[in-house]
């Protein structure tokens, strides 16, 4: 549950499991006479209400303060926003709407705030076998639930692979600008 990257209400969820675990390895201990499980589960208990306050406090406030802000942009005559942690996961599709994969980040100028490049993940199954690819900016029309690349898929798959962890650190050095 805390692994799975499934927002703030599930990672919370799955830390009170944690801590009910740690309260339940702490009662074996006592009752046996362990005072190393105890230790050890006392301290996990502690870091588990972090992880609860965290995750079913403090980013599920912020989850739900963008999640009400996407919302009546939607609702509104102003243009429509989505959140900037948003981008990881959204769909993403083809010049002709067909699916290709999805955005795993967003690369941000500083200067200027402005989105150099994104990552766009395809192939492969549950990230296994999966290729990374930078896109400029130029070649992504954001939506409010999908990114749309201004070429089709074969285009795409021209592109060089990224090396695992070696991303550009210069924007003109992500493709796709020209379909």
């Amino acid at each position: 549950m805390t692994a799975a990257n499934l927002g703030a209400r599930v990672t919370g969820w799955g830390f009170v499991v944690f801590t009910i675990g740690s309260v339940c390895w702490s009662i074996v201990g006592l009752s046996t006479g362990q005072t190393n499980l105890v230790a050890t589960n006392a301290f996990l208990t502690l870091v588990n209400f972090a992880g609860i306050w965290r995750w079913l406090g403090r980013q599920r406030v912020y989850e739900q303060g963008g999640e009400t802000a996407k919302q009546a942009s939607r609702r509104s005559a102003v243009p429509n926003l989505f959140t900037a942690t948003g981008i990881a996961g959204m769909a993403v599709v083809d010049s002709e709407g067909q699916p290709v994969g999805k955005a795993v980040e967003a690369l941000v100028e500083c200067a200027s705030g402005s989105v150099a490049y994104v990552v766009v993940a395809s192939g492969g199954v549950g990230g296994i076998a999966e290729e990374l690819r930078a896109v400029s900016r130029d070649a992504v029309s954001f939506g409010c639930d999908r990114l749309r690349l201004a070429f089709d898929q074969a285009h795409l798959c021209a592109l060089a692979p990224l090396a695992a962890g070696d991303w550009p650190g210069d924007p003109d050095e992500a493709h796709g600008a020209k379909a």
